[in-house]
């Protein structure tokens, strides 16, 4: 198992060093200010010892070869914090790039999931994997990565310096490195173990919070508001637990090694500081050491860090990795084959379908629907009515039978495609943040603004929409929660007209919509669909009494079909709920009264 988790890190490792070799200038070019940056580092102490042994220690007044080090001391310091400002840069905007990249791909791997990806994962824990996941890889683009190169160049680099200038005291410094490492080791455990729980529980507030969010209504209505803030405070409380943990542990580091750092320059001064006496080491060559010792103690303390965002950018590059790899069940046979419109018949044989194993939610549907039919379906909850509208948009595959449309398998037709040539309308209606104009369009630049105005007078929202402020521009709030659920039904509508569908889907359209403009709806709906096959999912069967074709649907069987007069006349299931459905209009009228 460990060797499966470990070969897993590295591979995740590899596919996010991939994205460096995208921006391969900025790449190497951050490499080569981190090893300028380095050496004037390691040049640094040198000089100092240069100053100590070759001029102050010897009693040489000679101020301006002192002067002149002193220069080269000063512009050497210049040059590093230059070069250092400069990698920033380059840093941040090679980060950003790459974030960019990524998010964009992620985005669009999302939209293009079939609807049992969203069935599974919650909106919380996509937002989390969009957001929070990629920008927790940005810290390691925008700098660990290289960094990483840097402080390990840098220990390697300090080590060389110190043996040159003296190998006794090289290796005896070198004793710290065990003790060092030791710490570090524990601490990257202990670090990355609290992660894991902190970024699973940040999953679980976020999921929570867009749930609540998207419930509010409900949320308000049964008066659950203190209750819900206790769950979200039970929740928040573990999260700060975790948090304050992962602070604790991040405040520990640097102290300890910073302490680390002065005991063993203090260990050194104690055990040499003898040697410069007697004359047998320079004032300088120690001092040079003690300095080194504390820049050791720096990269080390870096990569301890480095360590653990390394750690916590691979478990969030998992995350996000997990969701890419996800593959849509969804294909489409021979590439799929292109169409802008089709006439509209609709086949289904011998449909078999469950959305959990053999939970079956239709069984042996068989059913036909030719071109320019209006038809229903009609039935209890749980019925199976909307999964027939789910499966035609081919949002679910089926288990069993086949789904033809012009008597091809609607396989064989790009998603794409099928969809463009299918509009629905959903009880729950959906506007995005812009302006009328662009929920209708949803930027399709094929749809004039004339198509927009046609299809909205065709369902009779134009009067709405032209007694707002700025019209069609008019600003639409998220979810279009400034309209009433009637108005946003009625731009919904427009919407699906106005890229004239080949087959026009209500399901549950009109629930939302009073009766009277519901019947000026109905109304303008008969004009389009003698041009289109129209399939409506009834709430109110009153809307349904002109199909050419009901069928009815019982526990995932179809157990009737007919015009509403011959079910009528079978005096069965249809005919039940139809009576059911006139005495709930009734007592609706009754209550408005």
């Amino acid at each position: 198992m460990s060797e499966y988790v470990t070969n897993k890190k590295r591979k995740t490792l590899r596919r996010l060093l991939v994205f460096f070799f995208h921006h391969k200038g900025l790449f190497f070019l951050s490499l080569l200010l981190a090893a300028l940056v380095n050496l004037v580092q390691v040049a640094k102490p040198y000089i100092l010892r240069m100053i100590i042994d070759y001029n102050l220690a010897i009693g040489l007044n000679d101020m301006s070869k002192i002067g002149l080090w002193a220069v080269i001391y000063l512009g050497v310091t210049l040059a590093g914090v230059t070069m250092d400002y400069s990698q920033a840069l380059v840093l941040s905007s090679l980060g950003q790039r790459i974030m960019h990249t990524l998010r964009t791909r992620l985005f669009a791997h999302i939209q293009r999931m079939n609807m049992q990806f969203f069935d599974r994962n919650s909106s919380g824990s996509l937002l989390t994997r969009v957001n929070s996941d990629i920008e927790s890889l940005s810290d390691l683009y925008s700098g660990i990565v290289v960094a990483f190169i840097k402080d390990i160049l840098l220990i390697g680099n300090i080590m060389g310096a110190m043996i040159l200038l003296n190998v006794e005291l090289a290796l005896w410094s070198f004793l710290c490195i065990p003790v060092v490492a030791v710490l570090t080791f524990a601490y990257r455990y202990f670090a990355r173990r609290n992660f894991i729980r902190l970024k699973a529980q940040l999953s679980r507030l976020n999921g929570f919070l867009a749930e609540n969010i998207n419930g509010m209504r409900i949320v308000q209505i049964f008066a659950r508001e203190k209750e819900k803030n206790a769950e979200f405070g039970k929740l928040g409380k573990e999260y700060y637990r975790l948090g304050m943990v992962e602070i604790i542990l991040n405040s520990l580091s640097n102290p300890l090694l910073n302490a680390l750092s002065h005991l063993f320059a203090a260990l050194l001064l104690m055990f040499f500081a003898p040697r410069t006496i007697l004359g047998g080491l320079e004032i300088g060559t120690l001092y040079a050491f003690v300095l080194y010792i504390k820049q050791f103690f720096n990269p080390v303390s870096n990569l301890a860090d480095q360590f653990t965002s390394i750690q916590s950018s691979l478990i969030s590059a998992d995350r996000v990795f997990d969701i890419i790899d996800k593959e849509d069940s969804l294909e489409d046979l021979d590439e799929g084959e292109p169409i802008s419109a089709f006439s509209g018949r609709i086949e289904f044989k011998n449909v078999w379908f469950a959305y959990v194993d053999e939970n079956w939610v239709l069984k042996d549907i068989s059913f036909t629907i030719e071109p320019g039919q209006n038809v229903a379906f009609v039935g209890a909850t749980g019925s199976g009515k909307s999964t027939i509208i789910s499966l035609l948009a081919r949002f679910y595959e089926i288990q069993k039978g086949e789904i033809l449309i012009d008597g091809k398998d609607i396989r064989q037709y790009k998603k794409s495609d099928l969809r463009r040539c299918i509009s629905v309308v959903q009880q729950d209606v959906f506007l995005f943040t812009g302006d009328i104009n662009y929920n209708i369009r949803l930027n399709d630049q094929t749809i004039t603004d004339a198509d927009i105005v046609q299809a909205a007078k065709t369902v009779g929202a134009h009067p709405f929409i032209k007694s707002l402020p700025g019209g069609y521009t008019s600003y639409v709030a998220e979810r279009g929660a400034e309209f009433s659920a009637g108005q946003r039904q009625l731009v919904a509508f427009a919407r699906a007209i106005a890229v004239k569908p080949s087959v026009l889907i209500l399901d549950e359209a009109t629930a939302s919509i009073d009766t009277e403009t519901e019947q000026a709806l109905s109304q303008a709906m008969k004009a389009v669909s003698d041009q289109i096959t129209t399939i409506t999912v009834a709430h109110r069967l009153s809307t349904i009494v002109h199909c050419d074709q009901i069928f009815v649907l019982d526990h995932g069987t179809l157990i009737e079909r007919g015009t509403h007069d011959e079910l009528l006349a079978f005096n069965d299931h249809y005919a039940n709920l139809y009576r059911l459905s006139l005495a709930a209009q009734e007592e609706e009228k009754w209550a408005a009264k």
